[in-house]
């Protein structure tokens, strides 16, 4: 018996839902009319956001926050355009997700036609692939790639442009039960000559280092690793993206490495024999100077993505594989082990050099603090979710991490305006949990339509902004660096240079905008706090509220993010808090 015929738009639709897809994120427009017109009968939910923007990164948290693939799908030209920045957030930072876009039909591309854009010459370089559609009866296999792409291999971001006259086609093609590409094939085992290297390498190191990446979490590997740790006593640093892959309260922690790393963290990569890399891909931001870096150490280098291997860092031994398959595969290979004087030495540098802090100001918070406070409320259990800037860096430093998939943050493009709507993808994913946007005055203006969402779908994600009236991650190169000149960097009416100006009717502002009348405009409880007593018994109430809420915590403006290794030095260079000189 022949398969019921239905137009493309359908096709895609039930493609969709054959894939399992939960959720999809979007924004209508006349380009994509014949999908949206299938989505009122469609299995899964469909959340309207309110830029297309917003759309992507509500996708890229949803992904984050369970590792299945997050669903985007807008309109052509604008409605397209607007989800590039979010899919490059996504792609260079190994998340699935997946971007479908409309188009003009087939025979007016190329003809300059209304909110006509070149969708696969624009995403090619921001994607881990593309598709632009044909006829009707490819939908169903190329929904299908496009999850197996997504997800196979390094995870990544995939756009599927859908002309209009294809969606209104008929077909009978059928979403298929295997997926096979005769270019693709992702799979990678490590080699038993390689497995024995590894352990042999692990075995005969005397200080040895085990260098996390986001690559373990999405490989599921995070209890591989402590396993490693724990039965060879090695102490393990993360990056940005690996932070919840091991627990920080652990004694083994180094805790993040890198431009705001800890300084045990860096100073063991320093001094250590070796370096097991694990799912990560040597970042400038980790990295510093490459002639510098990890000068004594041999390296280790698993990753499931062969162009991160050797790319940034020469490793001794680089594994094609997946991370969870050679750590399982080696376990056997390897001796308990003990590192006494190593530990006793790294115990040294933690007490010498803390992630610590001194209040500037009596009666003023610290931004410092507040993530503290966060911690502390939700009894370090909640998923942080962050925008981009100073903030974010006081959230990895000072939050203590414990659990995969609970902090979400843009890395590799440092991409403003994605706390918002990021973490109310992650919300929608995981509503058991409690989520916490931790986000700057900068970031939050730039995507807070998107708070709307939250409120009309009832979720209780609770939207911190730390108000320093500055783009506070560019003031302070800016400090440090460029001779205190704040160009472009002041949010506030106050403290601007001459040609930054604004209209004498606004100076009376200390700050703008007003961050609690625009979330209850919004719909949202919402909360300001100054006196540094009110503060987590402030936040306490708004993480605890079954309502969408914001809590605006008004912060000195002058606090810096250290300790700092400014970019292209080495671990020689790393500034630390001058208050803390005493330490």
């Amino acid at each position: 018996m022949k398969e019921k015929e239905t137009t493309g738009a359908q096709a895609l639709v039930d493609s969709l839902a054959k894939a399992g897809v939960e959720v999809v994120f979007g924004y209508p427009g006349g380009s994509a009319l014949d999908i949206f017109d299938c989505l009122p009968e469609a299995p899964f939910q469909f959340v309207l956001g309110r830029h297309e923007q917003g759309c992507i990164h509500m996708a890229d948290g949803y992904a984050r926050a369970t590792g299945k693939v997050g669903v985007c799908l807008v309109t052509s030209g604008p409605g397209a355009t607007n989800t590039i920045t979010g899919l490059a957030t996504a792609n260079v930072d190994g998340i699935p997700v997946i971007c479908i876009t409309g188009q003009v039909p087939i025979s007016q591309i190329g003809t300059d036609a209304f909110q006509e854009v070149d969708m696969t010459g624009i995403s090619r370089a921001v994607t881990k692939h593309n598709f632009l559609v044909h006829s009707a009866d490819e939908i169903p296999d190329i929904v299908a790639q496009a999850f197996y792409i997504a997800t196979h291999g390094k995870p990544g971001a995939v756009a599927i442009d859908v002309p209009k006259n294809v969606q209104r086609e008929l077909t009978r093609a059928t979403y298929p039960e295997r997926v096979s590409m005769r270019a693709y094939h992702p799979e990678c085992v490590a080699a038993q000559t390689e497995i024995a290297k590894f352990a042999k390498m692990v075995n005969e190191a005397a200080r040895p280092v085990l260098y996390v990446g986001g690559g373990v979490i999405s490989a599921g590997a995070a209890k591989d690793v402590a396993a490693l740790a724990h039965k060879a006593e090695i102490p393990v640093a993360t990056t940005l993206m690996g932070l919840g892959a091991f627990d920080e309260r652990d004694p083994l922690a180094l805790r993040m490495a890198g431009m705001h790393g800890t300084a045990a963290a860096n100073y063991a990569i320093n001094e250590a024999d070796l370096i097991i890399a694990l799912g990560c891909r040597f970042s400038d931001r980790v990295t510093g100077k490459i002639a510098q870096y990890a000068p004594k150490a041999k390296l280790i280098h698993v990753d499931c993505d062969c162009s991160s291997l050797n790319k940034n860092v020469h490793a001794h031994l680089a594994i094609h594989a997946d991370v969870k398959d050679v750590l399982t595969t080696a376990d056997a290979r390897i001796h308990p082990a003990k590192h006494t004087a190593w530990l006793k030495k790294i115990d040294g540098w933690k007490k010498a050099r803390p992630v610590a802090y001194k209040p500037m100001h009596e009666g003023v918070i610290m931004p410092q603090q507040v993530v503290e406070a966060i911690d502390s409320a939700t009894g370090g259990r909640a998923i942080i979710v962050t925008d981009v800037g100073q903030h974010q860096m006081w959230a990895a430093q000072f939050f203590r991490h414990n659990r995969p998939r609970h902090f979400l943050s843009s890395g590799g493009m440092g991409t403003m305006g994605f706390g918002f709507p990021a973490a109310i993808g992650a919300q929608l994913a995981k509503p058991a949990e409690r989520v916490v946007c931790v986000c700057g005055d900068g970031g939050a203006q730039m995507t807070f339509e998107e708070v709307v969402v939250a409120v009309e779908h009832k979720l209780p994600v609770t939207f911190v902004v730390v108000n320093n009236e500055c783009l506070g991650m560019v003031r302070q190169w800016q400090q440090l660096f460029y001779k205190e000149r704040y160009s472009g960097s002041i949010l506030s009416a106050k403290g601007r240079l001459p040609n930054e100006r604004i209209a004498e009717a606004q100076v009376d502002y200390d700050y703008l905008p007003d961050f609690v009348k625009m979330a209850e405009a919004h719909g949202a409880e919402a909360y300001r706090v100054i006196d540094p007593r009110k503060l987590e018994e402030t936040l306490k109430k708004a993480i605890e509220s079954e309502r969408t809420s914001l809590v605006e915590v008004i912060v000195e403006p002058r606090a810096n993010v250290y300790p700092m290794q400014p970019g292209g030095q080495g671990v020689d260079g790393m500034i630390f808090d001058p208050a803390l000189a005493d330490c």
